[in-house]
């Protein structure tokens, strides 16, 4: 359920190559957008098969929050890595 430190060091990685500043920058918007959606997504896969897990429930519902207005900033600050990002991780269909 939870994800591994390699698997947040490649998206780091991957996403930090392409918006931030180094492969490094974890703290760059696009990358913390890229890490909760691979959260979110795992949550997704718990509900499955525990329909009635009402406190999880409540932090996906964080994490989709926090993803929300990491977005809403992205997108203020460059249109540009806001339609790639949303392209590359699927969301917005």
């Amino acid at each position: 359920m939870m994800i591994t430190k390699e698997k947040t060091a490649s998206i780091v990685a991957e996403f930090g190559k392409e918006f931030g500043a180094s492969e490094k920058d974890s703290g760059c918007a696009a990358v913390q957008v890229a890490i909760l959606t691979e959260r979110i997504n795992n949550l997704k896969e718990h509900f499955g098969s525990h329909k009635h897990d009402y406190s999880s429930n409540r932090g996906l519902l964080k994490m989709i929050g926090r993803r929300r207005r990491l977005l809403k900033y992205v997108s203020t600050e460059n249109e540009d890595n806001y339609k790639s990002l949303i392209k590359k991780l699927g969301l917005r269909k």
